[in-house]
């Protein structure tokens, strides 16, 4: 390497020869920390990475998805890191020693006007004359958009024009080493693909097996695909439908099969029970079988309901994966990916992508979060990634109904890329309504029919076709203004041997209605359990499997034994195979009614206690009431739902005392949601759904929020202020412990879990492998619960929760910032949680968890 001469890194200082730039430091077993691979050789290694990706994909998909010259533009990712301040930052993290010699007045600290590297990979590759889109996927392979408007490739700042001309002298070595020139890119949504298959080459090139530079890294390439699950799956062919599921298919599920051959966008709607997931499962099945698709994922509404969806999941992939194939040992349930998979830099344990639900979209089969799917669209820290990780799969919508205008703007988006995307979508919903289904597919309808599937294969016209239904199910139906009699009627019926269910709208509801109910029902040996969003991953698990077993197939030899009561919110509503003898809900919107019908008399053959009838209550006020003062009636459903909407539902429900499904379900969304002029004060509460008020956005303020969130050219959101779900309040992550107590001497943290036990926590991370990291990360995040912000403890200093070591484990948020986007609160025996170190826990309220409620705002 020649000596760069003193003086700045201006266009007469001397500049550092691209292949002589280090692209990063490498800790050596005895602890020095020397330079690494170099900038040449990391990009080389990341281009044949994403080379080698791409020849994964099925032959059609590889061609319709990725653009010739795809490895260059991953491989172009770190042209940025040859300048000055990059050289010299790297330099000073290395040992003393080191013959990298210095640049004299070069300051690294300037990189945080521009955020890095990135940046000046960006003009650089500008100044180069790359095609559209190209810089723009070089500038954002740290997941967001650099600051580098107002900047040239050329100015003082990155080393002016000689520096420059490293960074082409390097362009132009790594268009040699991958016989490639730059790819030519179709579409935003193609570009977004790109961004995401340089993130994610860059995160495994960058990863164990690629950190020591003294070893040839070509062999390790397979490998450590391998390594991150990037593995094409195999699938037996010729299965039927019947050798999948054990039983032959109902004439719905014939038919959405039938029409789904291919790419496209398809509809089911059909009512609760009919087999919707299992006719998307097969469906899929055969895309997968015809090579038009290399992979599943299933999204589902709630973290609850595609937990539970996991099982049924697993059974199918069981069912149609090939002997030989890996990911019959990487299905995921439980924690199997995220400890059998080596995802690279930002998927290791304190990565912003250590997370099941994150790597999930990555994973060739998965069940996961809408919420998830939805970020995949939007301008979030690395939304890309999440679209490269759906890409070219069948992408299963469970459950979806007439979000507010913010979800469904979102929603619109997702499909809409997702079929620029070769996906092949399958929208599951019991209760859409003809508008909706419109504007979800981008196309006019005209059937009323019900059930419906609607298909719009990729560059056809769309296709209606009704779909015949034998069975039919007659529910009584009762609207009551208290509380009280239900209550009354719920004990009496389940000291009667019946299995109750009842969904509130919020969980300070369910968790009161718990409370009313629980002691009361001991006395009478009746079982009462509670199941919300408010529990960490291990309670919530453990509730779970013991509830959804007793109110599904799996409890029908307990079901005489003993009456239940299962008290719950929206979670309940929603994708669980649960069947209930008797349903007590809290009023809210018709297509929500509709879903929580379909957990009561779900099957035919359920056995049930004598006398019990197929009944449902309501918990509703007077409509005249509601109409005149919907949020004091209605009162903590009215910040949930639109006081317009609940009025117009409550409108079609008044006075009926029975139920018909599903021949009633079209007609009752439609008089719902139906538009019509309105007057008096149906009128104010139709013009505060459309335009807002003092308490609440309105439709077009959310829609043009959503769109924001959209943008492609706004700013970039971290995925902690990333919302799917608009609310006037953001969520966030809270850590539950029993003790957390630093141990200097032995350079490590004593955590105790809610559970008793006990673990360390190493202050430095070359104290455990990679596994033992995992392991530890995972476990850990088995005791996070996440909540409102508002209701969540004090945030703590993001340095305080470094000195325990918790950046090992988890991602803590920018280095810039001050807080932590991880809470932590330690829980005493009486159930109140506290803060670190004696801190202050909460400004307004008292905080506790208890296994049964828990994680709540405790009344004084």
């Amino acid at each position: 390497m020649r000596r760069p001469k003193q003086g700045n890194a201006s266009a007469d200082s001397a500049t550092v020869s691209f292949d002589s730039c280090p692209a990063k430091t490498f800790a050596t077993s005895d602890g020095r920390t020397l330079a690494g691979r170099s900038v040449f050789n990391h990009c080389q290694i990341v281009g044949e990475i994403a080379r080698a990706i791409v020849s994964r994909y099925p032959p059609g998909l590889q061609a319709s998805l990725f653009p010739e010259g795809a490895p260059l533009a991953a491989a172009g990712h770190d042209i940025g890191k040859v300048s000055p301040t990059f050289y010299e930052k790297l330099r000073r993290a290395c040992d003393p020693d080191m013959t990298l010699p210095a640049l004299a007045g070069i300051d690294p600290k300037l990189e945080d006007n521009w955020r890095g590297h990135p940046g000046v990979s960006q003009l650089a590759a500008v100044a180069a004359g790359a095609p559209a889109f190209v810089p723009e996927i070089l500038g954002q392979h740290h997941g967001f958009s650099p600051p580098v408007a107002g900047y040239h490739a050329a100015n003082e700042v990155f080393g002016g024009p000689a520096w420059q001309r490293e960074r082409e002298r390097l362009i132009a070595a790594l268009k040699e080493a991958l016989h490639t020139d730059w790819p030519q890119v179709a579409s935003a949504a193609q570009a977004r693909l790109l961004a995401g298959l340089t993130s994610v080459a860059d995160w495994i090139g960058s990863g164990e097996f690629f950190e020591d530079p003294a070893l040839a890294w070509q062999p390790r390439i397979a490998q450590a695909l391998d390594a991150a699950g990037f593995v094409s799956p195999a699938v037996k062919s010729g299965l039927s439908f019947e050798q999948v599921f054990g039983f032959a298919p109902r004439p719905a599920q014939r038919q959405l099969i039938e029409q789904a051959t291919a790419p496209g966008v398809y509809v089911l709607e059909a009512p609760m029970g009919l087999g919707k997931t299992e006719a998307a499962l097969y469906a899929a099945y055969r895309i997968l079988e015809r090579g038009q698709a290399w992979g599943i994922y299933f999204a589902l509404p709630t973290q609850l309901t595609s937990n539970k969806i996991y099982e049924r999941f697993d059974a199918f992939l069981g069912s149609v994966l090939a002997a030989d194939c890996p990911h019959r040992s990487l299905l995921l349930h439980g924690n199997a990916w995220l400890l059998d998979t080596e995802m690279g830099e930002e998927g290791r344990p304190g990565g912003s992508w250590f997370q099941q639900g994150k790597r999930g979209l990555l994973a060739p089969f998965a069940v996961g979060t809408l919420d998830q799917a939805l970020m995949a669209a939007m301008n979030v820290k690395h939304g890309f990634v999440r679209a490269f990780g759906l890409a070219g799969k069948v992408v299963i919508l469970d459950e979806i109904h007439t979000y507010d205008a913010y979800t469904g703007t979102l929603l619109d988006a997702l499909v809409d890329l997702l079929r620029q995307l070769q996906c092949t979508v399958i929208v599951l919903s019991a209760t859409l309504n003809r508008e909706r289904r419109g504007q979800l597919l981008d196309c006019d309808l005209a059937s009323g029919d019900y059930p419906l599937i609607t298909a719009v294969p990729a560059g056809g016209a769309p296709v209606e076709v009704a779909v015949p239904v034998s069975d039919r199910q007659r529910v009584a139906l009762r609207l009551e203004r208290e509380a009280a009699p239900a209550l009354n009627e719920a004990l009496e019926r389940a000291q009667a041997g019946q299995q109750v269910l009842w969904i509130e709208n919020t969980v300070a509801e369910a968790q009161a209605r718990y409370l009313d109910l629980a002691a009361r029902a001991a006395e009478l040996g009746i079982a009462c359990g509670l199941l919300h969003s408010r529990f960490t991953a291990d309670d919530r698990q453990r509730l779970e499997a013991h509830w959804v077993g007793l109110f599904g197939k799996d409890g029908w030899s307990e079901r005489r034994r003993q009456g239940r009561i299962l008290i719950g919110t929206q979670v309940l509503e929603q994708s669980l195979d649960i069947d209930a003898d008797f349903l007590v809900s809290r009023f809210c919107p018709t297509d929500m009614l509709l879903q929580r019908m379909g957990r009561l008399w779900r099957h035919a053959d359920t056995p049930r206690a004598a006398g019990a009838r197929c009944e449902a209550w309501l918990l509703a006020p007077e409509p005249q009431a509601a109409i005149e003062t919907p949020q004091q009636v209605f009162g903590a459903t009215a910040a949930v739902y639109s006081p317009y909407v609940l009025c117009r539902s409550l409108e079609v429900w008044s006075g009926r005392e029975r139920l018909e499904l599903p021949g009633d379900i079209r007609p009752l969304i439609e008089a719902t949601y139906a538009a019509r002029p309105e007057t008096d004060a149906m009128a104010r509460w139709l013009h505060e759904l459309e335009k807002g008020s003092r308490h609440r956005l309105g439709r077009q303020a959310l829609r043009q929020l959503a769109r924001v969130a959209l943008a492609e050219d706004g700013v970039t959101l971290p995925e902690s202020k990333a919302q799917t779900r608009y609310s006037e309040t953001e969520s966030g992550e809270v850590l539950l412990l029993r003790d957390l107590l630093p141990l200097p001497e032995q350079q490590a943290s004593r955590l105790t879990l809610l559970d008793g036990e006990q673990v360390l926590l190493p202050w430095q991370q070359h104290r455990l492998d990679k596994r033992e990291w995992r392991c530890l990360a995972a476990r850990l995040m088995r005791q996070v619960v996440k909540v409102r912000l508002a209701d969540a403890p004090l945030p703590v200093p993001l340095d305080t929760l470094r000195k325990f070591g918790f950046q090992h484990c988890f991602y803590l948020g920018r280095p810039e910032d001050d807080e932590a986007v991880l809470r932590v609160a330690l829980l005493d025996e009486s159930g109140v949680l506290h803060g670190l170190q004696g801190a202050r826990v909460h400004d307004k309220h008292r905080l506790g968890y208890q296994d049964d409620l828990g994680y709540r705002l405790i009344e004084d």
